[in-house]
């Protein structure tokens, strides 16, 4: 089958492209900007990119139009269509599908699917759940929105046929890993990405309100988890964060299969101990030791949640615990990015108040009291553009000790959002227009011995590699 991918380079899509081309389908692509890393990894697999999204890429003549959710039918300032090839597609009435349906449909089809949905947490979860499979011989597939440094890229197939079967449902089966997205699968199809997956192991790490662009409230998220729940059969497990309220509203719903909670001192499964050595309590008896380099509460919680998935396939704790001991997490998720001038510069993906508050204060039970933490952070995801939690900002960056907003691009202003920090020269926080006018303060105010943490969920103009050359100077 030839497949021809509109949005080829965001991650999901990316990802879906590698498995395609590993399955042995023609893959073809376009996406504006085509950019790295996804453009230079679908390259080296010899995929063809189209920069743009022209009408005249009908004449590949694929047999399927596989549809990312960058589409859609808007229309530019001059009245033409911003993604003249879908309109051509609908003009012809040619076949297209959304990408989850096609994962679903061509990938996902006949094996055993563990799906990791959650606010936050899903691509490291994902990953360590992935790595926790394969050190256990199972050679699992996977597809991650992210790239884990223990595998090296962000999808596989992973083994046609189960190494080590288990005495289980279906036990047989192949597994494969999946980070499930809440966001929606297509501009002609409003349902979460997730709701195609049909896992039989389904993790609901934590929920909170997110995708103000598309989600009216937490009520109309929580639906859609629900959704979820709805397409595990009776011997499926959920795996579920038991701190969660709105989880708990979530399966009281209903739920129609085995549950395992995880977090809390009454649940299945919780943990004793610090974020980087702790016990594992299953039901009162302890089952494992996990030491590891991973720092902050919500690592030791997405470790939990991996550790009970893994479980449902037959993964004993203790071979979970010692295969996290030698999990290297995910690029971009605490990277340290260099040091320069006795400055320490991180890159991170989090972008939602609370993932930037949980990042922060790993950091800081690492470091103790006594370092310097300057947070430097854009509100990018469209639920920041929108200023929907731009309240939550002061206490996000609370346990930083300097904070540096990037103000480009938003309609609200972000000096009055964090003016209960202090805003302006000297103070605990100052915002800038621009990526320069940025690195000239975080440089500024920099000494020896200081953690930068860069938080943003896109590539953030290059920030980091212009903060070690300015440190350097």
């Amino acid at each position: 089958m030839h497949i021809h991918i509109l949005g080829i380079c965001g991650t999901f899509m990316g990802g879906l492209a590698a498995l395609a081309r590993e399955a042995g389908h023609k893959v073809t692509g376009c996406d504006a900007g085509v950019y790295p890393p996804m453009s230079d990894q679908l390259r080296a697999l010899g995929i063809d990119l189209i920069e743009g999204f022209g009408a005249d890429q009908l004449a590949l003549q694929p047999d399927m139009f596989v549809v990312g959710n960058v589409v859609s039918r808007a229309r530019l300032a001059d009245g033409s269509a911003k993604f003249p090839l879908m309109e051509a597609i609908l003009d012809a009435g040619l076949p297209y599908t959304s990408g989850p349906q096609w994962l679903a449909e061509h990938v996902l089809q006949g094996r055993h699917v563990l799906a990791v949905a959650g606010t936050h947490g899903k691509t490291t979860t994902t990953s360590m759940l992935a790595w926790i499979l394969e050190s256990s011989g199972q050679q699992p597939g996977f597809l991650i929105g992210g790239v884990p440094l223990n595998f090296g890229v962000s999808a596989r197939l992973g083994a046609a046929q189960r190494p080590a079967p288990a005495a289980a449902p279906l036990g047989a089966a192949p597994l494969f890993v999946i980070e499930a997205d809440e966001y929606d699968t297509a501009f002609f199809d409003k349902r979460s990405k997730f709701v195609h997956y049909r896992p039989r192991t389904a993790v609901l790490n934590n929920l909170e309100f997110d995708h103000a662009d598309i989600f009216d409230d937490l009520a109309a998220i929580e639906r859609q988890f629900h959704h979820l729940v709805r397409t595990v059969p009776p011997s499926g497990r959920v795996v579920v964060n038991g701190l969660e309220e709105s989880l708990a509203r979530v399966l009281h719903t209903g739920c129609w299969s085995e549950v395992t909670s995880f977090g809390a001192a009454v649940s299945d499964l919780h943990a004793v101990g610090d974020p980087q050595a702790f016990d594992v309590v299953h039901q009162g008896q302890t089952v494992a030791r996990v030491e590891w380099s991973l720092t902050g509460v919500h690592n030791q919680l997405n470790a939990l949640a991996a550790m009970a998935a893994a479980h449902h396939v037959g993964v004993a704790p203790e071979q979970a615990a010692a295969a996290l001991g030698s999990f290297q997490n995910v690029k971009r998720r605490m990277e340290l990015r260099g040091t320069a001038g006795g400055v320490a510069v991180y890159d991170d993906f989090a972008h939602h108040p609370t993932a930037l508050r949980t990042t922060l204060d790993g950091l800081r039970r690492t470091l103790g009291p006594g370092a310097r933490i300057l947070a430097v952070f854009e509100p990018r995801s469209n639920t920041m553009k929108l200023g929907a939690m731009k309240s939550q900002l002061p206490w996000a960056l609370e346990p930083a000790d300097l904070a540096f907003c990037h103000t480009a691009g938003l309609d609200w202003d972000a000096a009055q959002a964090l003016a209960p920090l202090g805003v302006g020269p000297g103070q605990r926080a100052q915002t800038a227009p621009d990526i320069d006018t940025l690195v000239a303060l975080v440089t500024q105010a920099a000494r020896p011995g200081d953690h930068v943490v860069c938080m943003s969920n896109g590539g953030f103009g290059g920030i980091h590699a212009k903060l070690l050359q300015a440190l350097q100077k």
